[in-house]
């Protein structure tokens, strides 16, 4: 539902505006880190391996809320210095501000229901949580100028404040839905407990802050370099690879905590090499689709033309979303082990990648660097976490047929790019590539099936 939003605002927004609303994102998905400084996936570890459940999930959940009103605090009496300093304009810092002390007080509710196997709830809210947002965002920057409706203070110079007032709305909502969830537990603080979540969390703290850096680093250097307008088109055409970044998302949210539940049982290993597997094969379907059919998503998605001046990032950005998708997958191996430091080290090195070649290339070959920059980072932090999973956590990954549907998507894309939009070719590509893994894998499916 939120990919729905894309056509409306590179509609409704200038490429100046679209940089704007992409820089306030930026900021939210570093101090969204900051705020939750990796408490959310050191809960899922120790929750389920705990036998005091209920005070693992009262010891990380106040101290979320001690840290998020300190950080409330702090901010109200250096509003306007810190405003200025990281140079948002007021009202969209108060509106960010605003998100994120809410999002950061529902962490650990919503990590409890994920932990605890919930899913119809889990996502009922989230998408309760979205519909507001999608529904607002309609409202101010379309059915507002579209029928005249009559709005208080409305500025239609200003559409973008809307994005953010919907978010904080949205925000708002959710964390009501989440109130009983507050009084849930008995409050229970062990101090042991404490240690040990900041002990296994702060790695993924930084490991978070140099995701942050890797995925980000482009569109906070960008304006700067070349101007707005240009992080404008490049930042809307980021956004084609949705679907993909979706399934990732998707990918993650449940696979994280079966990976724990999961990781005391005999065959887990054998799972895990399973679901990679697939994973895989999923995602290179996925590239070979949505590059056959480019010229279809950029109209449905991107409608503006002065934005497709960047539509060849694509490719690109679609293959390092998969590698980090994989890297995710990977990323097991170090919190199963509780060598969390590793997590930390590969991001750190993607975010090295990441902002030097930005800065050696960006003036070199212009925003394609940044995409390049991507996929860099994310398939060097891919190779290095398998080489050192291989050495302290073995899965038996089956590396061949890994690799093979990766490089078949891979020479799939690059002949439907060749194709100048011929769909009959194109779409002969994609049942191709699905014939191709049903005969590969047509016997296991048939065994899986059964049981």
């Amino acid at each position: 539902m939120n990919f729905v939003l894309v056509p409306l605002h590179t509609d409704k927004l200038e490429t100046n505006s679209y940089s704007d609303n992409t820089t306030f994102y930026v900021y939210a998905a570093f101090f969204n880190v900051l705020l939750t400084y990796g408490m959310e996936t050191a809960f899922f570890r120790f929750f389920s391996k705990s036998e005091e459940k209920d005070k693992v999930f009262s010891t990380a959940f106040i101290s979320l809320v001690v840290t998020t009103i300190s950080f409330l605090i702090l901010v109200l009496i250096f509003n306007s210095q810190l405003s200025n300093w990281i140079g948002i304009d007021q009202t969209y810092f108060n509106l960010l501000i605003g998100v994120l002390v809410l999002d950061a007080l529902v962490v650990a509710p919503f990590a409890y229901l994920r932990a605890t196997g919930r899913p119809i709830k889990f996502t009922g809210i989230k998408i309760v949580n979205i519909l507001i947002y999608v529904a607002l965002n309609f409202f101010f920057l379309w059915a507002i100028p579209k029928f005249g409706i009559h709005f208080p203070g409305y500025d239609k110079s200003d559409l973008v404040k809307y994005i953010f007032i919907s978010n904080l709305i949205a925000s708002i909502v959710t964390f009501l839905l989440l109130l009983p969830y507050f009084f849930k537990t008995k409050i229970q603080f062990s101090k042991t407990i404490f240690k040990q979540l900041i002990n296994y969390g702060w790695p993924i703290m930084i490991a978070g802050l140099a995701y942050v850096i890797n995925e980000n680093f482009d569109k906070w250097i960008l304006p700067d370099l070349l101007g707005k307008d240009i992080n404008g088109a490049y930042s809307g055409c980021y956004k084609i690879a949705v679907f993909m970044t979706i399934f990732i998302q998707a990918f993650r949210l449940g696979a994280e905590p079966f990976f724990f539940n999961h990781s005391k049982e005999k065959n887990a290993k054998q799972t895990y090499a399973l679901i990679m597997k697939y994973f895989v094969i999923v995602g290179s379907l996925m590239l070979v689709f949505i590059v056959s059919y480019l010229d279809v998503f950029k109209s449905l998605i991107v409608r503006d033309q002065s934005y497709w001046i960047a539509i060849d990032i694509v490719p690109i950005v679609l293959v390092a979303n998969l590698c980090l998708g994989i890297y995710f997958n990977l990323a097991i191996w170090y919190k199963l082990t509780d060598k969390t430091r590793y997590g930390m080290y590969l991001s750190i090195v993607g975010a090295i990648v990441t902002i030097a070649f930005n800065l050696l290339m960006i003036e070199k070959i212009g925003f394609i660097a940044s995409a390049w920059a991507t996929l860099a980072a994310y398939g060097l932090m891919m190779m290095l976490s398998y080489y050192f999973g291989q050495k302290y956590y073995p899965v038996p990954y089956n590396l061949k047929k890994i690799v093979g549907y990766l490089l078949l998507a891979i020479g799939f894309s690059v002949i439907a790019l060749k194709t100048n939009g011929n769909y009959y070719i194109n779409t002969a590509i994609v049942l191709l590539f699905l014939m191709i893994a049903f005969m590969l894998e047509k016997k296991e499916l048939k065994q899986l099936l059964k049981r």
